[in-house]
Formats: C-alpha cells, sequence, structure tokens
C-alpha cells in the first residue's frame, strides 16, 4: 500500500495562528475567556480548547471578560457592542480575511454593487457582508450568477465589484467570473478581486493532482468546514472512491488492504493529530492482511 500525503493537508496560516494564540491566552489567563463561535471549523479542535477552559458563545452579549474573535472573523457590529460593554477583545481574525474586509468597505464607499462567491450562511461571508453596505448579492452557484447579471442590467448598475470568499473553489471563481464579463452591459465597469487565499488554491490544485493518480481518496476535515466539502468535490471528479471524514473512527471498518495506492489530504481546520492517526489506521489495517 502507497499512502499519499498533501503536503499542503492541515492547519492553513490563519488557523494555526487563532488555534495556537487561543491556547496561549489560556494559559495567561486571570479571567473567564470566551470564543465567539467555533474558533474553526473542526469539533476536535474546539472541544480540545473547551477542555482547556475556553468557554464559546454565540453572541457577544453573552460576554463578560476578554473575548477571542474566531479566524472567520465577525461583523463590524460586535466590535461596537463590544466596545459598548466594555469587553477586551483578542481578535485572531485571518489576516486574509480582514483584507476582503477592507477592499469590501472601501468600495462600498465609492457606490460599488458588490458580488461575494460564496456560501450565504458561512461566517465568513456574514462577516463580510457587513461591510459591504447595502448594494450586495451572495453568489453561491451559476443560477445566482445569472440572477444577479438581471438585477445588474435592469437596474441599471454600472460599477461592479466582484471578491469571494478565502475558501472559494477557484474553478468556479473563474468561470462565474468569465461570464459576468461576457453578460454584463458593456458599459459596466466591473472590477474582479480574486481573494481566494493561496492556500486553498494550493491546496484545492494538489487536491487535483493527486486524486488522478490513486485508486481510492481520503478527505480529513470537520462536517461544517467549507474548505473541506471543496476539496472532496475536487477529489471525487477524479476519484471516484472518496471518503470525506473528520476522524479514523468513520473508516474503521473499511478494507483499505485491497487499494494499491490511497492519497490523503486534509482541510486548513484539521489538525496534525488527525492526519497521523488516519495514517497510523491505514498502515495497520495494511499489516493485518
Amino acid at each position: 500500500m502507497d499512502i499519499i500525503i498533501g503536503k499542503s493537508a492541515g492547519f492553513c496560516y490563519g488557523v494555526k495562528r487563532a488555534v495556537e494564540s487561543a491556547e496561549n491566552d489560556i494559559k495567561n489567563a486571570t479571567e473567564k475567556i470566551y470564543c465567539l463561535g467555533e474558533i474553526v471549523h473542526n469539533k476536535e479542535v474546539v472541544n480540545g480548547l473547551k477542555d482547556k477552559g475556553i468557554n464559546f458563545i454565540e453572541d457577544i452579549s453573552e460576554a463578560d471578560s476578554t473575548t477571542i474573535i474566531r479566524a472567520h472573523g465577525v461583523t463590524k457590529q460586535v466590535y461596537k457592542t463590544a466596545e459598548e460593554k466594555g469587553i477586551s477583545l483578542k481578535d485572531y481574525t485571518c489576516p486574509n480575511v480582514i483584507k476582503i474586509h477592507r477592499i469590501a468597505e472601501e468600495y462600498a464607499s465609492k457606490d460599488y454593487y458588490i458580488l461575494l462567491f460564496g456560501s450565504k450562511k458561512h461566517p465568513e461571508n456574514i462577516g463580510t457582508i457587513s461591510y459591504c453596505g447595502d448594494k450586495y448579492i451572495v453568489i453561491e452557484n451559476e443560477d445566482d450568477v445569472f440572477n444577479a447579471i438581471d438585477v445588474i442590467n435592469n437596474w441599471n448598475i454600472k460599477k461592479v465589484l466582484v471578491i469571494s470568499q478565502t475558501t472559494f473553489k477557484l474553478e468556479d471563481f473563474i468561470v462565474y467570473s468569465e461570464i459576468l464579463q461576457n453578460e454584463l452591459s458593456k458599459d459596466t465597469e466591473i472590477i474582479i478581486k480574486n481573494t481566494i487565499c493561496k492556500a486553498t488554491e494550493i491546496r484545492q490544485l494538489e487536491t487535483e493532482e493527486i486524486s488522478k493518480i490513486v485508486d481510492v481518496m481520503i478527505i480529513i476535515g470537520g462536517k461544517n468546514s467549507s474548505n473541506t466539502k471543496k476539496l472532496y468535490d475536487i477529489a471525487k471528479e477524479n476519484c471516484e472512491k472518496t471518503f470525506c471524514i473528520e476522524t479514523k473512527e468513520e473508516i474503521l471498518d473499511t478494507n483499505f488492504s485491497i487499494f494499491e495506492k490511497i492519497g490523503i489530504m486534509a482541510g486548513a481546520s484539521t489538525p496534525q493529530k488527525s492526519i497521523d492517526e488516519v495514517c497510523e489506521l491505514l498502515k495497520q489495517k495494511d499489516m493485518s492482511f
């Protein structure tokens, strides 16, 4: 059995920074520490921080002392509420997300209509939307693209900015951008900024490459992780036998010894421990047959 592990598998810079900073905060804490929302989309990471003493909340109104801002970021209102309540914030928003917030705010102030590629319910985009003013559309799929084109052309909108969630699928970003350029009125100014983070692009491309040369692909990551789901979708396009798991327990009863080559990729919020445990399990299974 040959196991091929993606070089980019596991924690990205933004996640590593947030998790390590939170662990340091709890070590040095002199008061109760809260975290607004899941710090990253991985249950093992979140539960590990809970065990160490961090209190996870869903609304800033629940906090009465130091509060961590998750890697996905939050809305503008959270900062305002925290200031009003006198709550100290530890802001571990990914720098790439902060960059998107600044871009959105800048172009909203210049009266651009903003098209945001990504999931309508993802916390990163909920934060970004708060910087877009009242002229924006969140685009999840190709139907949304054409609906946005109808709105822009019918309302005679002349200035459009295109940005995306940091973990959006690169292939979709390119396709949707081309549709917009081809279908929008020729007198509409369209500025396209690829705000997918570089780590996401590398991870997606590597997943595509590995999934083309293996018999089975295992994607490790949180069930609610957007970037993990994208990796699964990419791998599935090239490798029919693709599994998406959060922990090794999900494949305990699967016989992998029948496969010669196994590819492994992990989402940006997946700890190294989860990757190591899956690899060790596969080696044990190989030796037992």
